[in-house]
């Protein structure tokens, strides 16, 4: 990857990728931002602020090692649209460290919503879902906040019969890309989606959501276009898929 010098200088943890084996993920970096944030020295300006706990780790992705997270370009551009969607309930697929649940919560309780509030932060990974409900609760939301370990599919399904999920007013996909048309499919066939419902799609065009793309935007009963938005600063354009429910 080449950078401009005064990104490069902005933006130091870009330049790892230089080496071709670099991983984007999962290998350690996640234990050491928990550890970062505990060791911050605004620590307990952390506490029950979402934002500045977000911005830290922002400067994190970008000073130490990058993070799959949805990051504050894109970030802002969804939590304008949760803002004005004003969700009771909204699900991600794919919670990672809490970024996103952190954000989007926070959204939905300055919306104006104070009863009833849910997100549903589902998480493959154990360990990693571990260090998001950590996150989630210094930043003062776990009580709009919960976070479910296993397959989205089969979190979807176990909380829909235990009638813990009837419906989402916003469901956000942001996990294995070839998995974004299963499971959307699957929160149809769960009768999650109604009429007004959202579906927000990150990385449909990097690394990319082709068919998904293809298939919400060929149905009559959807109506759905695409936000531009940056993965890394500077370059790396990026789309988020914004689906409406009829």
């Amino acid at each position: 990857m080449s950078l401009p010098e005064d990104l490069a200088a902005k933006y130091p943890s870009l330049l790892k990728y230089a080496d071709d084996s670099y991983p984007e993920s999962h290998d350690g970096r996640e234990v050491t931002l928990l550890k970062h944030i505990y060791n911050h020295p605004d620590l307990d300006k952390l506490r029950n602020s979402p934002v500045e706990l977000c911005r830290v780790m922002d400067e994190f992705a970008a000073k130490e090692d990058f993070l799959i997270n949805i990051g504050s370009d894109k970030g802002w551009k969804v939590r304008e649209i949760i803002e004005k969607q004003k969700p009771t309930v909204l699900v991600e697929l794919g919670g990672y460290v809490g970024y996103s649940a952190i954000f989007f919560a926070d959204a939905m309780r300055r919306a104006g919503k104070a009863d009833g509030l849910r997100l549903w932060s589902l998480e493959f990974d154990p360990l990693i879902a571990s260090i998001a409900m950590n996150l989630i609760e210094l930043a003062g939301l776990s009580d709009i906040v919960k976070v479910v370990v296993g397959s989205a599919a089969d979190s979807l399904k176990r909380l829909k019969a235990e009638g813990k999920l009837t419906a989402a007013d916003v469901v956000f996909l942001d996990h294995d890309e070839d998995l974004y048309l299963p499971d959307f499919k699957v929160c149809e066939e769960l009768g999650l989606l109604q009429s007004g419902s959202l579906v927000i799609a990150d990385n449909v065009v990097r690394p990319g959501a082709p068919e998904y793309r293809a298939y919400v935007r060929s149905n009559e009963r959807f109506e759905s276009w695409g936000v531009e938005g940056l993965i890394i600063p500077g370059e790396n354009k990026d789309e988020i898929e914004v689906t409406r429910i009829k």
